[in-house]
């Protein structure tokens, strides 16, 4: 085995995705991720529509579909190390029982709002450790490139549900209700978690013996963030594309300035297809090496589409400049690789989980930064503003996302 220090060698051809399905436990552990996905899509949107309905507020609208983010930043500090001490099929099935659960309280209509907030944010603080164990898995499954064209489905998956899974939630609350909305959430929870534990083979923790907890998480993942090679790829990772996700954030107003509010669901399904073509084309037609190098680009491709913005461009132009900006999250793939090499096996499921942390976190910031800029701002000039800073954040990185080929050897000339 690899020391975790030692980098993996590099694939000399791409993976074929072909190849990724014809791993069996893959499709299982693809198929429950899928499910949870839709369901979580539905939920949120039926979550968010029920609250509007009883309060009339915006608000407490928004605040229960950010109630499926937030916890993640509080899971993720004081919980992330039974992602490494528990077994991940337990893990997984555990949390999606309790999401049944708590879709179907929230379906039954039992509780005021305040009570379904608080629902929802409690039970969601296991959903960085179920994260982490699911991700942390996905090396078990896969070897070589195989692991990196399977980081680029799941990143497909959760594009192309952004994309469908609103639209479809859209449709099943007005045929049933956001109640039966819900009860449907609860029936793919359960369809998720009966998968998992049919099809999918138990797997041992990767560590044992001691305690988890908070003492626990925190002292690991103080240890995974004073390692220079795993800092460093964490901070490569988060800020560049969590500020695109705060140019996101005002893209209504910013099609409502434009005179077309209608274009709001076309500009954030933009940016949904330009992450699942990104992810599609550099996992299948770009060699895994060639990945690595074009990770600074492609990260720069982030922020840059953005700057444009300052010209208000008009909503069609919009679309493909969001679109573009999408397509630069597959540098994450020049990543996937060297971060699998600089974690410590033992260690793995919490690094995953601190990677996933670290995103939703300053996403939901950015987000909160970028709404709060449009108080005070042109929507243009936030979306500008925020390409500025991702393209900065990425050439602060660059060392790391563009790391130095190694020399050919020399002859030896006697010097």
């Amino acid at each position: 085995m690899l020391s975790a220090m030692t980098p993996a060698p590099v694939a000399a051809r791409p993976a074929t995705y072909r190849e990724v399905f014809a791993v069996g436990q893959f499709r299982v552990l693809f198929g429950g991720y899928t499910l949870f996905l839709a369901g979580e899509t539905v939920r949120m949107l039926a979550l968010s529509v029920t609250v509007y309905a009883v309060t009339g507020s915006p608000l407490m609208s928004a605040l229960a579909y950010a109630a499926g983010f937030l916890p993640y930043a509080l899971g993720g500090t004081l919980l992330l190390a039974f992602a490494d001490r528990w077994p991940p099929r337990a893990v997984m099935i555990g949390y999606e029982m309790l999401r049944a659960v708590v879709s179907a309280v929230l379906a039954a209509g039992l509780l005021p709002v305040p009570a379904m907030l608080v629902l929802v944010f409690v039970t969601g603080l296991p959903s960085a450790v179920a994260a982490a164990s699911r991700t942390a898995l996905l090396p078990d499954l896969l070897d070589g490139d195989r692991y990196v064209l399977g980081r680029a489905v799941f990143s497909m998956a959760a594009g192309g549900t952004q994309v469908l899974g609103f639209a479809a939630g859209g449709v099943l609350i007005a045929a049933v209700g956001a109640p039966g909305a819900l009860w449907i959430t609860a029936a793919t929870c359960l369809g998720s978690a009966a998968l998992l534990r049919l099809r999918l083979s138990p797997y041992p923790p990767r560590r044992t013996g001691g305690s988890a907890g908070v003492t626990e998480t925190w002292r690991v993942n103080r240890a995974l963030l004073r390692r220079p090679a795993i800092r460093a790829l964490l901070v490569a990772h988060w800020p560049a594309p969590a500020l695109m996700v705060g140019a996101e954030g005002v893209l209504v107003p910013y099609a409502a300035r434009a005179g077309a509010p209608d274009a709001a669901g076309p500009l954030f399904a933009a940016v949904a297809a330009g992450m699942f073509a990104g992810n599609l084309i550099v996992g299948r037609l770009v060699s895994p090496a060639g990945r690595e190098r074009l990770a600074g680009p492609l990260a720069l491709a982030l922020g840059l589409p953005l700057l444009w913005f300052v010209l208000r461009p008009a909503p069609g132009y919009a679309a493909v400049l969001m679109a573009v900006s999408g397509f630069g999250v597959a540098y994450q793939l020049g990543l996937a690789r060297r971060f699998l090499a600089a974690v410590p096996e033992t260690w793995r499921g919490q690094a995953f989980g601190l990677l996933v942390t670290g995103t939703m976190t300053l996403q939901g910031l950015t987000a909160a930064a970028g709404g709060a800029l449009g108080e005070i701002l042109a929507p243009e000039l936030v979306i500008t503003l925020a390409g500025a800073a991702s393209a900065t954040a990425v050439l602060m990185s660059w060392r790391t996302l563009s790391p130095a080929r190694p020399r050919r050897a020399r002859r030896d000339l006697g010097s």
